[in-house]
């Protein structure tokens, strides 16, 4: 199966140590690419550093709502010019966290509005963050995406609800504004039925899959220190037993749609695309 976590923060020191053996064995389950998402400014440099290194990671640049205090203009001016990486392929992890409110909240709404039009200015899709701020979250994003037709220029989406924790309903409302939604490893807990509801009623195109690792491991690794890239695979088989289909199905489907998403622009590719990646992205383009 060719599998893509499309949510990792492997830049973190959780992984220090071991980062090289953790990707070996994400390469090993079948991974073809993922995903590292800054959540400040060194972390986003830390995932470009990862992903220029590492063949098949592609990095995302942003500010996290839990740090949207730490933020100031030059911060912001920081982050807004690694954007424009060619390693970078989004412009994450973005959002709004209102359960935990680690920042103030018209912080967090300001610096949510002002990566939003990064990501409209370099053209890339965004990683958004919602916990607890449905009621705000909809709103701004449903403005951005009128105001840029739904799509990126290319044709691409306009990013992925990460860690989508909502209802069948609220999912469609965010793919008719142009947003693909991420299932995370934990569909495999038991009481995640819900969100089993959400893959079970929406169309395969709409869907990815993450980890968010080191966070939330699946049910059959909970007792282990982090969760991690290669588990995503745990989410896959979830996912094809809840909508009674083949796990090959869903890991393609959702592999092929990260690559849409995250296909970097021929430029970047000329600039040096990893041969992982590129090989990934052939294959999901002639299937």
């Amino acid at each position: 199966m060719r599998l893509f976590d499309t949510h990792a923060h492997l830049q973190g020191r959780e992984f220090d140590g071991e980062r090289v053996a953790v990707l070996q064995r994400a390469w090993d389950a079948g991974l073809v690419g993922l995903l590292v998402l800054g959540v400040d400014v060194a972390s986003s440099e830390a995932a470009i550093a990862l992903a220029e290194a590492q063949a098949g990671v592609l990095a995302a640049a942003g500010c996290h709502p839990h740090e949207a205090d730490g933020m100031d203009d030059a911060s912001l001016e920081r982050l807004a010019q690694l954007a424009q990486h060619p390693r970078v392929a989004a412009v994450g992890e973005i959002g709004l966290d209102f359960y935990r409110n680690f920042s103030g909240r018209a912080a967090q709404l300001d610096v949510f509005r002002r990566q939003l039009e990064v990501a409209a200015e370099v053209a890339k899709p965004v990683a958004v963050h919602c916990r607890e701020a449905q009621a705000e979250m909809f709103p701004i994003i449903e403005s951005w995406s009128r105001r840029l037709g739904g799509r990126l220029p290319d044709g691409r989406p306009l990013g992925v609800m990460h860690y989508f924790s909502g209802d069948p309903e609220l999912a469609h409302r965010y793919i008719d504004l142009g947003l693909l939604i991420s299932i995370h490893t934990s569909v495999t807990h038991p009481n995640k039925e819900p969100l089993r509801e959400v893959a079970r009623r929406l169309t395969l195109d709409a869907l990815v899959v993450e980890t968010d690792s080191p966070y939330g491991p699946p049910q059959a690794h909970r007792k282990e220190r982090h969760n991690q890239p290669a588990y995503v695979a745990e989410a896959v088989k979830t996912i094809a037993e809840a909508r009674g289909e083949a796990a090959g199905l869903v890991a393609e489907a959702t592999t092929e749609n990260a690559l849409r998403l995250l296909a970097p622009a021929p430029q970047a590719a000329a600039d040096g695309l990893t041969p992982r990646f590129q090989e990934a992205e052939r294959s999901a383009r002639c299937a």
